[in-house]
């Protein structure tokens, strides 16, 4: 089985439960704080661990985030290449829940923004053609992972998340894959609407050789290929909270891709998935794992 390496974020996450988000010169009271790990690259290592994949993470953290790393050993992913600071704090998120299970985000990237291409050198040094690599826009250095990862002839999926200024063209170009939400498609396109059939036209206009799974929330999602666009409904549930659930349709998604199932069946059982994370509290502790998706489906 190919090797699967997320090199991305790993974050602690303080969660403020809100009657609604915060407004300009408002202050309001949280009814609850729960503190949990984060971090969209962690979140989809979990997720892929969960999922059966064969794992590595890699990143950086501080000194006051070793838990991390026990959160991503239970998932069953291998911790061997994410290194410790000893001068950088672990990157966090503040994050606020409404009443309606929606979440505002704000990210301090501390650790994650401290790699170094000696260690992006190490890290591939351990994987091979045909092997996958997961990137987020949360760490630093993604011009030249994505270098010398395409040079290694690694499959590359990027979330380009958040949407900004550091993701270049040529870091966009080298994707094979992106997974990506209706917001992100509309700012990487340029195109003004969040209507399916019209982003997934504008996304193979501007990127042909790339292949997309686009998340539309309450409307479902699709794959667009140069082959075929193949849209996926939504598995209803209650919302608690939508942290995690991209990271996890992400995580089974690929997962899905490595076992060789159709295209229709990956995003099937990523929307399974994705349906039990929004259910749960909680980012990584949110995520289910394979056997939970034979038994609720």
């Amino acid at each position: 089985m190919a090797k699967v390496l997320c090199f991305g974020s790993l974050n602690i996450d303080y969660v403020y439960k809100v009657e609604h988000f915060v407004k300009k010169g408002e202050t309001i009271s949280s009814t609850s704080l729960n503190v949990f790990s984060g971090g969209k690259g962690l979140n989809q290592s979990v997720a892929l661990g969960k999922a059966g994949c064969n794992t590595y993470h890699a990143g950086m953290i501080g000194q006051d985030g070793t838990f991390l790393l026990d959160v991503l050993k239970d998932a069953g992913v291998n911790t061997s290449l994410t290194l410790i600071s000893d001068t950088a704090r672990t990157g966090n998120a503040i994050i606020q829940n409404d009443s309606a299970g929606d979440n505002c985000i704000i990210l301090y990237p501390g650790s994650n923004r401290q790699i170094t291409e000696e260690m992006v050198d190490m890290v591939l040094d351990h994987f091979e053609k045909g092997d996958y690599l997961i990137l987020q826009n949360e760490i630093n250095k993604l011009d030249y992972i994505t270098q010398k990862a395409k040079e290694l002839g690694m499959i590359i999926f990027l979330n380009p998340s958040p949407f900004d200024e550091k993701l270049t063209m040529d870091i966009l170009k080298r994707a094979d894959w992106m997974v990506l939400n209706e917001v992100e498609a509309s700012q990487l396109t340029g195109c003004d609407s969040y209507e399916e059939t019209l982003l997934a036209a504008a996304l193979r206009k501007s990127y042909p050789d790339t292949c997309f799974v686009l998340t539309l929330g309450i409307n479902g999602s699709c794959c667009i290929t140069a082959e075929e666009t193949v849209h996926q409904d939504i598995y209803p549930a209650k919302t608690v909270d939508t942290t995690a659930a991209g990271d996890t349709f992400l995580g089974y998604f690929v997962s899905g891709l490595i076992s060789e199932k159709h295209v229709k069946d990956c995003m099937d059982m990523a929307a399974k998935a994705s349906s039990i994370t929004v259910s749960r509290e909680g980012a990584a502790p949110s995520i289910p794992w394979m056997h939970e998706i034979d038994s609720n489906f």
